[in-house]
């Protein structure tokens, strides 16, 4: 899975929306202090540019060096390339030395990806015992009007998504998450209060859809998923309400918990 994104590094860097600061700000209030977040499965560094605005320090680590590259740059961010699996000797040795040492731990939109047995051992590793939080959320397809939302149906219901999408497309809802509710929560989420929005034009629409795993994976078996008759249905729909910039709204569902005292 981590050559699809190696492949569409630039699709996914410029066509990927960035993420609400208010869902930053809620996540940041559940820890007691703000010295070390870690992003895992980062891309090309959308959910770290966030927290490094409200953590000291950000260790932002992806298995795909070509994403990691266009990340953006920024002094208290560390990226660092990691196995697709991380063993926990890799984990001390490239990612956090230190027991419970970390704050917050963040995955966004990556997380139906991971083997979770091995991840929440890492998770309960590294975070700071009681109160260490991790959150890890999705977003669904983005909404933009009604013929374009009724086309973007369509074009999703395509064989080339993996498995592991069906997470995402139960909205996290089935995802294991053993964690206790952080201060203020009765239930670990699935929480839907937080959504993207972004003021896009039909070309960043398009490379929007470019960036998915499910067009890389159909390109890799010579099938283009957005042909010139698709492209030009997605473009009808579009100008249906005029053929400027619209705004997209991506919903999050963002499951949160502390680590506890296990």
């Amino acid at each position: 899975m981590a050559n699809l994104f190696i492949n569409q590094a630039k699709h996914y860097a410029v066509g990927r929306p960035g993420y609400p600061k208010q869902l930053f700000q809620y996540i940041a209030s559940k820890t007691p202090s703000h010295d070390l977040a870690w992003d895992v499965g980062t891309g090309t560094g959308q959910a770290a540019r966030s927290l490094a605005e409200l953590y000291k320090n950000v260790i932002a680590t992806d298995t795909s060096p070509t994403q990691l590259e266009h990340a953006p740059k920024l002094p208290n961010i560390r990226y660092q390339h990691t196995s697709p699996t991380i063993s926990m000797e890799e984990l001390q040795q490239k990612v956090v030395a230190t027991e419970s040492s970390v704050d917050l731990v963040t995955v966004a939109q990556a997380m139906h990806w991971f083997d979770l047995p091995k991840f929440y051992e890492q998770v309960r590793w590294v975070l700071k015992k009681p109160d260490g939080v991790i959150a890890a959320w999705c977003y669904s397809l983005p909404e933009v009007n009604e013929a374009v939302d009724a086309i973007l149906l369509r074009f999703y219901d395509n064989p080339y998504w993996d498995q592991e999408r069906k997470l995402v497309d139960e909205k996290y809802t089935t995802i294991d998450f053993p964690f206790e509710p952080v201060e203020g929560e009765s239930d670990t989420g699935p929480f839907d209060q937080f959504a993207i929005e972004r003021v896009m034009n039909f070309d960043e629409y398009v490379t929007y859809l470019r960036s998915w795993s499910a067009y890389q994976k159909a390109k890799e078996k010579g099938i283009d998923l957005l042909g010139a008759d698709v492209i030009e249905n997605f473009r009808r729909a579009w100008n249906v309400d005029g053929d400027g910039q619209k705004l997209a709204k991506y919903p999050i569902y963002l499951r949160i918990g502390r680590v506890g005292k296990q």
